[in-house]
């Protein structure tokens, strides 16, 4: 049976989160479900590069599924896109081999996150960026940041599967200031439960002064969840990119 791999897009904002949960909770996996049934008409259960939490966004999920569809890809799309709410679409749809799997076969994933710095809160910002009313010094969080390029234990900052290892490699930390956004970009080979959140939100300390980047370095040697400053916000997060 053809194996398809799909480029997903959707704003979180609805959504309990990607994973498949009851029914009376609204999730990323069950509406892109629902609509593969609606086209196929039977059950077609999915599988995703990542679990994104409630609120969370993504520029590129990736899921794969099996179905015999005996047109070609881009009809799927159109008829998968017309069955999808508004805030879900699928960017692109290909077939590949039967081995592909999205979750284990990722070599990088890549994160996004917003922060709105501007003068005065913004209510359509609410649901895409995190505000943060003091002023941030966008260099002191880019000299942390790097600190964190390599290979390091990721124990402050986030939690893994049980009996799974908390180290990481990081190949890219990098902030932005984009208008009125700062911005964070972060790539690695995987990524703890809530790391890139607690990441920026000890992050945002350094910038609003509470921190120096000599305790942020602290903070991530000592291998101690206790030691990691705020989880930022899920809104402002987004799933950029995984790499194969």
């Amino acid at each position: 049976m053809p194996r398809f791999k799909a480029l997903i897009e959707y704003d979180g904002s609805a959504y309990c989160g990607f994973q498949r949960q009851p029914k009376e909770f609204p999730t990323i996996q069950g509406e892109l479900e629902r609509a593969i049934g609606s086209v196929y008409h039977q059950p077609v259960p999915i599988t995703g590069a990542g679990r994104t939490d409630t609120g969370v966004h993504a520029l590129g999920q990736v899921i794969s599924f099996e179905m015999d569809w005996r047109h070609e890809a881009i009809a799927l799309q159109r008829a998968l896109n017309a069955n999808l709410p508004e805030d879900i679409a699928v960017l692109q749809l290909d077939t590949v081999l039967s081995s592909f799997h999205p979750r284990y076969d990722a070599k990088r994933r890549a994160y996004k996150y917003f922060i709105y710095t501007g003068p005065v809160r913004r209510p359509l910002q609410r649901r895409s960026s995190w505000y943060v009313s003091k002023k941030l010094d966008h260099e002191r969080m880019q000299t942390a940041a790097q600190t964190l390029i390599g290979e390091h234990d990721f124990a402050t900052f986030g939690q893994p599967p049980q009996g799974i290892s908390t180290v990481r490699e990081l190949f890219l930390a990098d902030w932005q200031q984009q208008d009125e956004h700062l911005v964070f970009f972060v790539e690695a080979n995987a990524f703890l439960y809530r790391m890139v959140r607690s990441l920026v939100g000890s992050l945002k300390l350094v910038g609003d002064g509470t921190w120096s980047v000599d305790t942020f370095v602290d903070a991530l040697r000592a291998k101690d969840r206790s030691r990691s400053g705020q989880v930022a916000p899920p809104q402002g997060l987004y799933l950029f990119s995984v790499t194969y």
